[in-house]
């Protein structure tokens, strides 16, 4: 199979998953195998280019260097060779244009250990295709994207703003409340209810996932990406993300036994029991791409995917409101003229809130909280632009401002909601996100909701903030913070 990667930047896309922006796309190759590669720097043997970046920034870096050698050029990871491609012509025509050739998935050393190419996220071919198909018919079925899930969507909003109040204005750090509330909507779909967010087994899962996303966004993540043969064998605080993620399909295994005890075929209570359902089905089909091992891993792969993905984006959010109240005392006036101070915010008030749209739609593209995302490879040899085998979010032919927060990147001259199609939060072609109309049901209720409720004091002088990543690997990860939620 070819090994030609494209680290897509659809927030690893599955269902919730969020907020990646476009901002690079790799494609690696052997060397054996694809002689016509486009010109960059020089290497130097293992290493490769490393020396020329700055782990900690590689996206920046990378970024950097296509300004040197231009949007298509070579860049050799470790002792693979990818190509960068950069810009929204580029990223457009590979993965819109040529969708299926690009559609495949690429080694991702922090999961495959774990993974073996199973699951929803790291599968490819036609078992794929099969769980794709099977998770967003039945994901429907219970609701994403109808006006049922809006609803229980509305009612966790609720539940956040109850945990939020009993601050009493007092300084916290709002990770776990927004993490909890994030992830009892994929586990109302995955496993049929939710978890009260004192629930101590329910908390510790929540510390794993925000583990792993630290850890594959830190250096020691960068290192098992560029030299995973070496670092697999190398004691670090890497080799946590494998023992994490045992953990997590544990309570996975525990949560499928509840479910086959219990397992009625004429009341489906949510995505496990359509898969135990299946299982069934398909028992006497040696073909079939339905499996213990895969519903683990799928179940896995929705459940992180849902938890991190929306949480870490309101997170990064909140912290740019801080450092922009002019931004935040518009929202609120658009919230108190369309909303009122005491109905709770439903999708429909989004159509007559172009502003609150815009900064939604900014805080995606400037956050990037998915800026290389998950390997893809193409599904053939194909010739691309003449060779033989993207920062767009922060494109400047697509964004007048594109290293500043500015929510007029998408309004018009008169202040209406405007679309751009570079930004490509949920990633674009057959590796869209299937739970891109979730998320954003989750992101407008939620900081709709909180904006509603609360003025948002920071503990510094705003001007002081930083809203630069604190690290950027898989995840652009926000900086530590605590802030105070005034009653309004």
């Amino acid at each position: 199979g070819q090994t030609l990667h494209l680290p897509t930047n659809g927030a690893l896309n599955i269902v919730l998953v969020l907020v990646a922006s476009c901002l690079l796309f790799l494609l690696a190759c052997r060397k054996k195998k694809f002689k016509n590669l486009p010109p960059g720097p020089t290497p130097l043997p293992f290493i490769g280019n490393m020396h020329q970046v700055d782990v900690k920034e590689l996206i920046k870096s990378l970024r950097e260097l296509s300004g040197t050698y231009g949007p298509m050029y070579t860049f050799h990871l470790g002792s693979r060779p990818c190509v960068v491609l950069s810009g929204y012509k580029v990223l457009k025509e590979a993965l819109i244009d040529k969708a299926e050739e690009f559609s495949g998935r690429g080694d991702f050393p922090a999961v495959q250990m774990w993974s073996n190419g199973n699951g929803i996220v790291y599968g490819t071919g036609e078992r794929w295709r099969s769980l794709r198909r099977f998770a967003i018919s039945t994901l429907k079925n219970f609701g994403m994207g109808k006006r049922s899930l809006e609803e229980r969507i509305k009612e966790e909003a609720q539940f956040l703003m109850a945990e939020f109040r009993k601050t009493q204005g007092k300084p916290f750090d709002p990770t776990f409340f927004l993490s909890c509330a994030g992830s009892n909507i994929i586990c109302t779909l995955v496993f049929g209810d939710r978890f009260e967010y004192t629930d101590k087994k329910f908390l510790t899962l929540l510390d794993l996932i925000n583990s792993n996303w630290k850890l594959m966004s830190s250096t020691w993540g960068q290192l098992l990406f560029t030299f995973p043969k070496i670092m697999r064998h190398v004691p670090g605080p890497h080799r946590l993300i494998y023992k994490n993620y045992l953990k997590l399909a544990e309570f996975v295994r525990e949560r499928i036994e509840m479910n086959r005890e219990t397992l009625d075929s004429n009341h489906m209570r949510d995505f496990i029991d359509c898969f135990l359902i299946k299982l069934q089905q398909e028992k006497n089909n040696p073909d079939s791409h339905f499996s213990e091992e895969t519903m683990s891993k799928t179940t896995v792969n929705l459940f992180f995917a849902g938890t991190e993905t929306v949480s870490s984006t309101l997170r990064y959010g909140l912290r740019i409101l801080l450092r922009h109240p002019e931004v935040e005392e518009k929202l609120h006036e658009e919230i108190d003229r369309v909303i009122g101070p005491n109905r709770s915010p439903c999708m429909e008030d989004r159509s007559r809130m172009p502003y609150t749209d815009a900064v939604l739609h900014e805080i995606q593209r400037y956050a990037d909280i998915v800026p290389m995302g998950v390997p893809h490879t193409v599904t053939r040899d194909i010739e691309f632009r003449g060779y033989t085998l993207p920062k767009v979010p922060f494109d400047p032919t697509q964004f007048k401002n594109p290293n500043s927060f500015d929510p007029t990147h998408f309004l018009d001259e008169n202040g209406r909601f405007r679309k751009n199609d570079a930004l490509m939060a949920f990633s674009a072609g057959k590796r869209v996100c299937l739970g891109e109309s979730l998320a954003i049901m989750e992101l407008f209720i939620f900081l709709t909701s909180i904006l509603q409720s609360f003025n948002l004091k920071p503990l510094m002088d705003p001007k002081d903030i930083d809203i630069t990543p604190e690290s950027s690997g898989l995840g652009n990860i926000p900086r530590p913070y605590q802030f105070c939620l005034l009653p309004r």
